[in-house]
C-alpha cells in the first residue's frame, strides 16, 4: 500500500478562478524520493500543503499511511507523520537557542524531557548541526538555518518529509548542505517529497512528477522524464544541463544510447558517440 495516495484531487483559493489543483492523482510509496516539478503557480505547494491536511480538498481524496486528510480525528496523527519543510528558515525557528528549537516541535506533542534531550541530539547529530547546539539561529547561515529547521521536523520523527523548494534562497554551498541532508535522510528510510527548480537535484530522486496547470505533465523515473526534452521545452521546462547539451548534439548528428543527467554521463556517452 502506497504511503501518500491521492485520488482526483481538486482545490481552488477563494480568490482564484481557477482551480490550483485540477484532478491530481498520484501515489508516494513509503522510502521513495520524488521530486516535484513545474513553474511557479502550476500547483507544486499547494500539493505539498495537502499531505499534511494543511489544506483539504474541495473534491478527491488524500490517504496518509491509510488515514484521511480530511477526517479531523487523525489531523494531529497526519501531522506527526507528515513534516514540512518551508523555503525560507526563518519562519521555522522559533527560539533563540538552537537545540531549544529543535525541541520545541517534540515538547508540543508532549514528548518526556529525557526523550526530548535524546531526539534532540540525534536530529542535530543527523543533519550536522550538533556542535552548534547552544548556538544562536541568526548568527547561521542560510545552508546552516535550513538544517536546523530539518532538524526541528526530525526530532518529531516523521515518516515523510515534505520539502517546499528548500534550497530556492540558498547559495550553491548552502544548497549543497541541504541536498547532503536529504540524501541522509533518505538512507535512514525516510520518504520525501522535493519540490524544487533545480534539475540537478531532482535528478538524485527515485521518481520525478512534473505539475502543470494543476495537473501532472509527466512522470517517471528521472531518466524517462528528462528524455522528453520536446515535451519538456513545449512547456517551457528546463531539463538537466547535461541532457540539454546532449539533446543539441543529437540534433547535430551523433547518437547517444540514452539521455545523460550528469556530467559523468554525459561525458561517457560522448566518448562512446564519438568512437
Amino acid at each position: 500500500m502506497s504511503f501518500i495516495s491521492a485520488s482526483s484531487v481538486k482545490y481552488r483559493y477563494e480568490d482564484s478562478e481557477k482551480n490550483a489543483l485540477n484532478g491530481v492523482t498520484l501515489k508516494v510509496n513509503k522510502g521513495e524520493f520524488v521530486a516535484l516539478l513545474g513553474h511557479n503557480g502550476c500547483g507544486k505547494s499547494t500539493m505539498a500543503k495537502t499531505l499534511n491536511a494543511l489544506i483539504i480538498p474541495d473534491e478527491g481524496m488524500i490517504y496518509v499511511d491509510g488515514m484521511d486528510t480530511a477526517d479531523d480525528e487523525v489531523t494531529y496523527e497526519i501531522r506527526r507523520n507528515v513534516g514540512l519543510v518551508l523555503q525560507n528558515p526563518d519562519n521555522q525557528l522559533v527560539a533563540s537557542i538552537i537545540e531549544e528549537d529543535v525541541a520545541f516541535g517534540p515538547e508540543n506533542l508532549g514528548v518526556e524531557p529525557g526523550e526530548i534531550r535524546k531526539r534532540v541530539d540525534t536530529a542535530l547529530k543527523t543533519v550536522g548541526m550538533y556542535d552548534y547546539r547552544t548556538h544562536a539561529p541568526h548568527k547561521l547561515s542560510g545552508g546552516q538555518k535550513q538544517r536546523v529547521a530539518i532538524a526541528g521536523i526530525l526530532a518529531m520523527q516523521p515518516s515523510c518529509v515534505v520539502f517546499d523548494e528548500p534550497t530556492a534562497m540558498l547559495d550553491p554551498n548552502g544548497r549543497e548542505e541541504v541536498m547532503r541532508t536529504i540524501k541522509t535522510l533518505k538512507k535512514k528510510g525516510i520518504t520525501i517529497v522535493l519540490i524544487t527548480h533545480y534539475m540537478d537535484e531532482a535528478v538524485l530522486a527515485d521518481r520525478v512528477i512534473v505539475m502543470e496547470k494543476g495537473e501532472i505533465l509527466t512522470q517517471g523515473e528521472p531518466e524517462k522524464v528528462f528524455s522528453q526534452v520536446n515535451l519538456l521545452k513545449k512547456h517551457s521546462l528546463d531539463v538537466p544541463q547535461s541532457t540539454e547539451l546532449a539533446y543539441k548534439l543529437i540534433g547535430a548528428g551523433l547518437r547517444f544510447s540514452k539521455m545523460p543527467l550528469n556530467v559523468q554521463e554525459c561525458i561517457e556517452l560522448l566518448e562512446g558517440a564519438l568512437s
